[in-house]
């Protein structure tokens, strides 16, 4: 039963409660009118001593005040019955008025109401969690934006500043030998390379997050693309000592945004040199499994901590804050992966002991879900 259906019930039982009430409360003044009236009768009868009221006179003398005295008995023993009945829905209504007021302040500490009121209690509480998490994420977004602020200005700033000093090494030597020339505006060309990469991540990461991107999916040879891109690396992985365990199954093929998903691969690809140790072997594997295709990237290099595994897809998270931006990325390759594997549906997850990192892609085995969507 859905929690709309259990309050569609809860509000009927409580109107049938009120009609109940309301009804009994007419009976009750009903009675107690005739009530009033006999007693009285009774009254007379026992003070008298007579058989009938019609024998006495004290009763003939006092007949014309016994309809406004048994109208003043009913109406205050209305009003106390009206009380009675009344004062709980509205001791009620104020509890519930003051549970209502602390949803502007909410606090870890849970709503309490009366027992009759446990459906208003768990939605209040319901609300107080929902208040609670949005006054979070709210928190957690400023603070995603103070990040980007720090990142950008030190990530930018580092390669900015070495391209301006070479270049002025360069200009303030009168005579400068042709070879300095050469070695200095290298470094500066490679700076300011370093610096575009860095300016198209942020670029990515913000036209990811604020734009809905839509994916042009093709018919793709995932087997071809995934030799392609690990024997484009392979000056890297010689420069690094490093070397490939592959284990890449011939001839799978999906529907997906080949340029995206090479994308999101490479960002793998680059963490795994970027972290492993050196004289190591990266193991890339592709599979195609009972529910899906699935890639695995796993590269020896230091365990990561479960705390730091959950936050590894965020935006301009680094494992390691003191890791300048000439030796590892803006924190956002990781992030930008996730965003397109979650374009195709799928799933990328984070394993880290003993000294591996792994990462496994899971794409749906329905690859023309993609093309539907």
């Amino acid at each position: 039963m859905s929690k709309q259906t259990e309050n569609n019930f809860a509000s009927r039982a409580f109107h049938k409660r009120l009609a109940l009430k309301t009804t009994v409360q007419f009976i009750a003044v009903i009675v107690l009118f005739e009530v009033a009236y006999i007693l009285l009768n009774l009254l007379f009868l026992i003070i008298m001593g007579a058989t009938s009221l019609d024998q006495t006179e004290a009763f003939q003398a006092f007949k014309p005040f016994l309809i406004p005295i048994m109208v003043i008995v009913s109406i205050a023993g209305c009003g106390y019955i009206s009380y009675r009945f009344m004062l709980r829905p509205l001791e009620h209504l104020d509890e519930v008025a003051e549970a209502a007021q602390k949803l502007a302040h909410p606090t870890d500490a849970p709503i309490i109401l009366s027992g009759n009121l446990k459906n208003i209690e768990d939605d209040l509480n319901r609300v107080r969690e929902q208040t609670l998490q949005s006054l979070k994420s709210a928190q957690i977004a400023d603070q995603h934006k103070d990040d980007m602020l720090v990142y950008l200005a030190h990530d930018l700033k580092t390669p900015l500043t070495s391209v301006l000093g070479y270049l002025k090494l360069i200009e303030d030597e009168q005579e400068i030998a042709p070879e300095l020339v050469h070695k200095y505006s290298g470094i500066a060309r490679t700076k300011a390379q370093r610096l575009e990469e860095l300016i198209n991540e942020f670029f990515e990461i913000t036209r990811f997050r604020t734009h809905k991107l839509s994916l042009e999916p093709v018919q793709t040879h995932l087997s071809r693309m995934l030799m392609q891109i690990t024997y484009e690396f392979n000056p890297i992985l010689a420069e690094k000592g490093l070397e490939w365990d592959l284990q890449i199954a011939e001839d799978i093929e999906i529907v997906c945004d080949a340029d995206k998903l090479e994308r999101a691969i490479d960002n793998l690809i680059r963490n795994a040199v970027n972290y492993s140790y050196p004289n190591t072997k990266i193991f890339i594997s592709l599979t195609q499994t009972s529910d899906g295709i699935r890639i695995c990237v796993q590269n020896k290099g230091h365990t990561i901590p479960p705390e730091k595994l959950e936050r590894i897809f965020e935006q301009f998270y680094r494992l390691d804050a003191s890791r300048s931006s000439d030796t590892g990325g803006a924190g956002l390759g990781l992030a930008i992966a996730k965003e397109i594997v979650e374009l195709h549906h799928g799933t990328i997850a984070a394993y880290s002991e003993n000294d591996n990192v792994q990462f496994i892609i899971q794409l749906p085995v329905d690859s023309q879900k993609i093309v539907r969507s």
